[in-house]
């Protein structure tokens, strides 16, 4: 079996990143949050614009990636700022954390704690703290089946649906033989070519599920006098020479490989170490906040197809770019891994790619970091369900 170095959480699960993560409950404490993860080394954190004035349902969707991005396995430990008023409340952000996972958890209100500079300095002090006890920790052989990979696709063109998803789909049908999780994501473009995926399902549920979550996004612009063909393909996938929605689905779904789908969950919600092989999440078709849904998902390395190029990346978890597109891979290959304009020029097939795409995520579990993570990238956004109030 394939196996690659990890660390082993009281939890069960495996990280291949080690960090210890300042958590912003809302916008209002996101400055003190980064103010803090920038005066600890191994200190990771995000710019958080959500988090208050939201109903229900809106906040949900946030809870449920703060909750996420504390469990994921490749965070040790997670210290939350808050302000003090916000909708996300310290208290319930906590409560939601300790559903998912045992980990080291310490909490700052900038109200309660004395202000931004009496908090900074308390939780510097509780920072580096952790980040010397996660630094205790060695890594240790683990079989491949403990890892999730997160599939993406952004600024596609042609060749992201004849080459790059192609191999990413090749490399999902790789892992999920030796026993590991792939999530296909972006509900949005799934529409066109959803009776594709559902004839895919292990069972009528998970066939029904797919079907219904195209239909509940279809009908939420519906209900906004929208239209999602207004808004995706994007004017850069237009320029790139995709010209319909069902035309880039039929190119996204490719990320899914050939094999059965054996789940599909909401967005953001912890996948259960039981459902094995390919799922689904209801993602949007925005890369960040589709990115922030699987990592919160328990992911934690994605790899990004994109034929336009993007320099996008994470605060979590590696995100690998592969690009179909030579001219891109030539233009950006200061944010492109991995180019995959062999399989356009016929040089080497989808499969050989995959394979060599095998090793690269193995490099990558096992230490190497990515391009954006050396460029220090970790935009994040998170799914919305309605307006502030």
């Amino acid at each position: 079996m394939i196996t690659f170095n990890g660390y082993k959480r009281p939890d069960g699960r495996v990280g291949i990143r080690n960090y210890v993560l300042i958590l912003p409950a809302s916008i209002c404490s996101t400055d003190t949050a980064r103010m803090v993860a920038n005066q600890v080394e191994g200190a990771v954190t995000f710019t958080n614009q959500l988090g208050c004035s939201q109903v229900p349902s809106d906040m949900r969707y946030t809870m449920d990636v703060l909750a996420g991005f504390a469990a994921n396995p490749n965070v040790y430990g997670t210290i939350v700022v808050a302000n003090g008023c916000e909708t996300c409340q310290c208290n319930l952000i906590e409560d939601e954390i300790k559903k998912r996972t045992n980990k080291p958890l310490v909490s700052f209100i900038i109200r309660r704690d004395g202000g931004t500079i009496k908090l900074i300095e308390k939780a510097v002090r509780e920072a580096r703290k952790m980040v010397m006890e996660a630094s205790s920790l060695q890594k240790e052989a683990c079989p491949i089946t403990e890892l999730i990979l997160g599939t993406e696709c952004g600024g596609s063109d042609p060749t992201s649906g004849i080459a790059a998803n192609p191999v990413i789909g090749g490399l999902s049908d790789l892992l999920v033989a030796q026993g590991a999780t792939s999530i296909l994501s972006e509900t949005t473009e799934f529409v066109g070519a959803e009776q594709i995926l559902a004839a895919r399902a292990k069972n009528q549920e998970v066939h029904d599920r797919i079907l219904e979550i195209v239909a509940r996004y279809e009908q939420h612009f519906i209900n906004n006098n929208e239209d999602v063909r207004y808004g995706n393909p994007t004017p850069g996938n237009i320029e790139g020479g995709l010209t319909t929605l069902e035309e880039k689905s039929l190119g996204c779904i490719r990320k899914g490989g050939s094999t059965m789908v054996n789940a599909v969950y909401d967005y953001g919600k912890q996948i259960n170490s039981a459902d094995k092989g390919l799922i689904i999440m209801d993602t949007p078709g925005n890369d960040a906040s589709s990115i922030a849904g699987m990592i919160a998902g328990g992911a934690q390395i994605c790899v990004f197809s994109t034929g336009r190029g993007t320099p996008l990346g994470s605060p979590i978890a590696p995100v690998i770019k592969i690009t179909g597109n030579r001219e891109t891979y030539q233009l950006m290959e200061d944010n492109i891994d991995f180019d995959v304009s062999p399989v356009v020029f016929h040089e080497q097939t989808p499969t050989e790619m995959a394979k060599s795409l095998l090793n690269m995520v193995l490099e990558c579990c096992n230490g190497k970091v990515t391009k954006s993570e050396a460029l220090g990238f970790t935009e994040s956004a998170i799914m919305r369900a309605c307006n502030f109030v």
